[in-house]
C-alpha cells in the first residue's frame, strides 16, 4: 500500500509558503507506517519544534490500474475523506534551503491521519468544502473547485509512474491557512460538513 501525496495544489497555500506554482502535480510519499492509528495517542515528534497540520482530502483507490486517462478516472476510486498531513516545517526549511529530499519532515511515523472515509458524491466532486478545526476555531476552509489539478488529473499523472493498487492513499493538497500544532490540541476535520475526524496531540 502507497501513501502519495500531492503539494502546492492550492494557489492561496502556495503564496503563504511563498512557493513557485508548478506546472505538473508536485509528488511525494509516505510509506504506510505514518498512518496514525487512532486507537492510541498521537505524539508530538521529539524531532521538530515547528509541527504544522495541513488538512487535505483524501481518496482510496478501489482497483489497480497503470497509465490511466484523465477521463477514465472516476473508475479508481469511489471513498473519500480528511486527513492530516503532518509536517516538520523547521526541517522541511532546511532541507529544502540545501535541495535535499522532504521525506523525514514528512514521512515520519503518525505524519497521515486519516478520518473515516465515505462514498464519493460525484456530482459534488468539484465544489465540495472541507474544514479543519482547531481546539474548536476553523483554521482552515478549503474547495476542492479550487484545486490547481483535479482529482482526475492527480490519478492519471501518478499513474504514469506508479501503478496504483487497490488501498492506495492520495492525499490531494491543503488550502491555505497552516499552522502551528501544540502539544493538546484538538483537531476536527470536516468534509461537506460532516465531521470525519477527531484527533488529539498528545
Amino acid at each position: 500500500m502507497k501513501i502519495i501525496c500531492i503539494g502546492r495544489n492550492y494557489l492561496p497555500h502556495i503564496k503563504e509558503l511563498q512557493n513557485e506554482v508548478p506546472r505538473e502535480p508536485v509528488i511525494f510519499m509516505k510509506p504506510k507506517t505514518a498512518i496514525a492509528n487512532l486507537g492510541f495517542p498521537v505524539y508530538y515528534p521529539k524531532f521538530t519544534e515547528e509541527l504544522h497540520y495541513e488538512a487535505e482530502v483524501v481518496i482510496r483507490i478501489c482497483k489497480n490500474g497503470a497509465r490511466i486517462t484523465e477521463a477514465n478516472a472516476r473508475n479508481y476510486f469511489k471513498e473519500w475523506t480528511i486527513g492530516l498531513d503532518l509536517t516538520a516545517r523547521d526541517l522541511q526549511t532546511k532541507l529544502k534551503k540545501n535541495g535535499l529530499p522532504w521525506e523525514i519532515s514528512k514521512s515520519f511515523d503518525n505524519s497521515a491521519i486519516l478520518g473515516d472515509f465515505v462514498p464519493v458524491p460525484f456530482d459534488k466532486l468539484h465544489d465540495t468544502n472541507f474544514e479543519l478545526y482547531q481546539n474548536e476555531e476553523r483554521v482552515q476552509l478549503g474547495n476542492t473547485k479550487d484545486m490547481i489539478f483535479s482529482i482526475e488529473k492527480i490519478i492519471a499523472y501518478v499513474s504514469q509512474f506508479f501503478t496504483l493498487q487497490m488501498g492506495d492513499l492520495i492525499f490531494t493538497g491543503t488550502p491555505e491557512g497552516v499552522g502551528m500544532v501544540l502539544p493538546y490540541d484538538e483537531f476536527d476535520g470536516r468534509l461537506d460538513g460532516k465531521t470525519l475526524l477527531k484527533v488529539t496531540i498528545n
